[in-house]
């Protein structure tokens, strides 16, 4: 209290910051959900209903089969998946045999999956025919990279909106729907024992070497970020825990939707309506016709919302709770969304090696314009100085936010060194830069690195740099984040060409791209210079272009 946890004055009635924190390994809180309500609804995909005894068949049938496959305890099981009920199903699943899951984005490029897959050490890959997804993983079979590959056929669930292709009958893979049919027939006596500080999830992210790292979360992570979420929304909350329906369209493959949205809400015993992606159309539907109460988005969401014709007019009076992360949102944004919906957009801070609980803002707030809120029940975070990780700063002093609590990662996959320059004092180091007030509110500044959230995607610019310089006629490239009114912030390459190269467009540059690196990845702007500027010592700079960049935002602004 007081000094050491400034917030704790500012939290909401009934919240406590030393509230009870459980950790348990994640299938033992899905059982109890499971035998709390069995017949009620725990997933609703393209109007088909999974009740959560339906669910734990499923997870128990898979997990049985994963075992028959070889599956031992500490094993891994990559997931390459969008929203669809293979995901909570295949999850919880691979934890149910002791083994840990590794997420992969279908976002990824080819090579960045086979990376994350060896580096993972992942033999057994669960994917689906939805659009290519299927027959890339086919490569990674063929190619040696898994031992065994698994394929959901999504057309089980009716028709899609998104292609699917057909899956060949010589096709080396294991149809998903034949897998859990042969793991109902030998289902085990007994599960492996399961230990809450074991891993449940190699979660990738952005590592300063441009190569992704492997974030470790334990169960105990894991739960303990859900309790957080729980011991702070509930003394706030409206409805009671398991009434809520939930929309899942935030990808399950990122840590905010996996654990605020799935996790929270599964272990709550809450029905989600799981979606493949966002649309407007599909997003008002569930509000207006099958009465959603709690909505999770990213800015990207909130802006599209606003600016539908008529939004005003639109019936939100289902919702309790709407909450914008993965990115910052802009205040503008959250004012004209509320002005024209009357729902206040909660929100907060959090990261991948965070689980990702970190800060949230008090359901009923007012006068803190661009704060990401406290930080959360159980967790402490603190402002440092930049040239000394070790001496804390005072309210009001910028410096970087570091970060400890049960629900931070313990490090990096095969990553020691990663692992040890991302702590000090038992805090991770955020590489965010921000302040925080006298009545514990914390704000967001800058990165420490040049980091680029797009879309609520972390995009690196070194990724991108690095592939286009395989271009043929590329001489020099720096990459920086510029604004965005639809994501935030895109990508934008400034690009020295060969002596005697011909300019190219951007749509030739980014179908050079699309093999290499993801499609949110992909460059969204392009300029040509004769030369980038550098440092006195001949290293490119790009403070001098973010600079610029800066100014004709600005002059944009102004003259509009």
């Amino acid at each position: 209290m007081g000094e050491e946890r400034p917030w704790e004055k500012s939290y909401p009635p009934g919240v406590r910051w030393d509230a009870p924190i459980e950790m348990r390994p994640l299938p033992e809180l899905l059982e109890r959900a499971i035998l709390s309500g069995p017949e009620k609804t725990a997933l609703e995909y393209r109007d088909n209903l999974v009740s959560y005894a339906e669910l734990g068949r499923a997870i128990d049938e898979t997990a049985s089969a994963l075992l028959g496959l070889g599956l031992q305890p500490g094993g891994a099981v990559a997931l390459y998946l969008p929203n669809t009920p293979i995901h909570p199903i295949a999850f919880f699943a691979a934890l149910k045999c002791g083994g840990r899951v590794v997420h992969l984005s279908p976002l990824d490029a080819e090579r960045e999956l086979a990376y994350k897959l060896t580096n993972s050490g992942a033999r057994i890959l669960v994917t689906t025919n939805i659009g290519f997804m299927a027959l890339l993983a086919q490569k990674f079979k063929t190619d040696g990279v898994v031992d065994h590959l698994i394929v959901a056929d999504d057309t089980a669930y009716g028709p899609s909106a998104i292609p699917t292709a057909p899956i060949a009958p010589d096709a080396p893979v294991i149809l998903f729907d034949r897998l859990r049919t042969d793991g109902a027939a030998k289902l085990p006596r007994q599960w492996p024992a399961l230990d809450a500080e074991g891993i449940a999830l190699l979660q990738y992210t952005g590592g300063t070497t441009g190569r992704p790292k492997g974030a470790i979360l334990t169960h105990a992570n894991l739960s303990a970020a859900c309790s957080i979420y729980k011991a702070w929304g509930d003394p706030q909350r409206i409805t009671t825990p398991g009434e809520d329906k939930v929309i899942c369209v935030l990808p399950l493959f990122h840590i905010y939707a996996l654990t605020a949205v799935m996790l929270r809400g599964l272990f709550e015993g809450n029905e989600l309506l799981l979606r493949v992606r966002f649309d407007v159309e599909t997003a008002l539907r569930d509000i207006e016709v099958k009465k959603a109460t709690v909505f999770s988005g990213v800015p990207t969401m909130w802006i599209a919302l606003a600016n539908t014709p008529g939004i005003e007019a639109r019936d939100f009076s289902s919702l309790r709770y709407v909450a914008s992360g993965g990115a910052a949102l802009p205040v503008e944004v959250a004012e004209r969304f509320q002005r024209l919906t009357g729902q206040k957009l909660g929100g907060g801070w959090g990261m991948t090696e965070t689980s990702p609980a970190g800060t949230g803002l008090p359901r009923e707030w007012s006068g803190k314009a661009g704060s990401v809120g406290m930080p959360l029940p159980g967790v402490t975070m603190e402002i440092v100085a930049l040239d000394d990780p070790r001496r804390r700063l005072t309210p009001g002093e910028k410096g970087e936010i570091r970060v400890k609590g049960p629900n931070v990662t313990r490090g990096y996959w095969n990553a020691p060194e990663e692992t040890a320059a991302s702590f000090v004092d038992g805090y991770l180091l955020t590489g965010d830069i921000g302040t925080m007030d006298e009545d514990g509110y914390f704000y967001l500044v800058d990165r420490k690195k040049d980091m680029i959230i797009s879309g609520g995607f972390n995009v690196y610019p070194r990724t991108i740099e690095e592939a286009i310089y395989e271009h043929p006629d590329v001489a020099e490239v720096s990459v920086i984040g510029v604004p965005d009114d639809y994501r935030g912030e895109a990508a934008k390459a400034f690009v020295q060409i060969k002596q005697g190269a011909r300019q190219f467009t951007l749509d030739e540059l980014r179908a050079f791209l699309a093999d290499k690196i993801g499609k949110h990845e992909l460059p969204a702007h392009l300029e040509f210079r004769d030369a980038l500027p550098k440092t006195p010592v001949g290293k490119l700079s790009k403070k001098e272009l973010i600079e610029e960049e800066r100014r004709k935002h600005q002059a944009r602004a102004a003259a509009e």
